[in-house]
């Protein structure tokens, strides 16, 4: 279903079927997949448009999904074969952990993004984890310099293809890691400064996702933790970092605030959406939020998490000191 006018936002990545066995539960070819949280998680906030492939086996009510969502599937692409599908199983002492039990990657395997002409021309892109030379692709293909460019890897990629990955970091705004995955490319054990060995490589902020720690957002100069959002059942945690950086880039693009405030809050939507996918199986709480429930969500969030600065007429009680 093409829109009828440009996207603000492209997400190019994977849909994929899973089967997920957690300490509540289980799923049997699950809708999953990078692009597919990130789209869903994004769309609350502006237009989306999908650059994926899928097998002949990808059920239409699933295609539904997504127009629920009033996100562009001309970009979806049906190719010949198996969707691609992906099970694990997540430990039982601490959900954080998963061993992956099978991967297929079926039509997966010779995924090669093609751009429409109004897709190359979307202001804000975000390339999911997929081979670092696709993601150069397709930001060549782009017919000018998106306003803002974020990238997602693995340490699949780190490992196998530093260098193809290292020549498209050196391209993108904003790069999205775990804290090992920082550690290894910068090749720095020291978090903050693996960070920002990476930002003196080109992106302007990188973003490190810590789990149930939370995320650090470094900048060049400025640098920001802010913690998780407290939930005292996690359901299941597949796709919640894509989703969070659905609601981050989601944030961004809707509102055009790259300022370092806006990047902070834009950090806060995305882990108050990365809350919400953990609570549900797939997209079963994601595809249902209402407004009310994101907007009520995020107030409560920062009520919790912000502190009591020190006004300049104000000093700490040190001792000996009269208050």
């Amino acid at each position: 279903m093409a829109q009828k006018n440009a996207s603000e936002l492209l997400v190019v990545g994977s849909v994929a079927y899973d089967s997920v066995k957690t300490p509540e539960g289980s799923r049997r070819d699950a809708l999953g997949g990078s692009a597919m949280y990130f789209a869903l998680s994004s769309s609350y906030f502006t237009s989306v448009s999908v650059v994926a492939v899928v097998g002949e086996d990808f059920q239409q009510r699933d295609v539904d999904v997504f127009k629920a969502h009033d996100v562009d599937v001309s970009g979806l692409v049906r190719a010949k074969g198996k969707t691609f599908r992906w099970s694990g199983v997540y430990s039982t002492e601490d959900v954080n952990q998963r061993e992956t039990l099978d991967t297929q990657l079926n039509v997966f395997a010779d995924f090669s993004p093609t751009l429409t002409k109004q897709q190359r021309r979307t202001p804000y892109v975000f390339l999911a984890n997929i081979h670092p030379a696709l993601q150069l692709d397709v930001l060549q293909q782009m017919e000018a310099r998106p306003r803002l460019v974020a990238l997602d890897t693995m340490n699949f990629w780190i490992e196998g293809q530093r260098d193809a990955l290292t020549k498209i970091v050196k391209r993108v705004d904003v790069l999205f890691m775990d804290e090992g995955e920082v550690r290894q490319f910068a090749r720095e054990p020291n978090l903050v400064r693996a960070a920002r060995k990476i930002i003196a490589m080109g992106p302007r902020a990188v973003v490190v996702k810590r789990g149930e720690h939370g995320v650090m957002l470094v900048q060049n100069g400025s640098l920001f933790v802010q913690p998780a959002y407290p939930l005292d059942r996690v359901v299941d945690p597949t796709g919640a970092g894509d989703t969070f950086a659905g609601g981050f880039m989601g944030y961004l693009a809707s509102t055009g605030d790259r300022s370092p405030l806006g990047f902070r809050r834009a950090i806060m939507l995305g882990s108050v959406m990365g809350s919400f996918t953990v609570e549900a199986f797939s997209m079963e709480r994601l595809h249902t939020l209402k407004r009310n429930d994101i907007d009520t969500r995020f107030r409560a969030f920062s009520d919790i998490s912000r502190g009591s600065p020190l006004r300049k007429d104000q000093s700490l009680p040190w001792r000996g000191s009269k208050n």
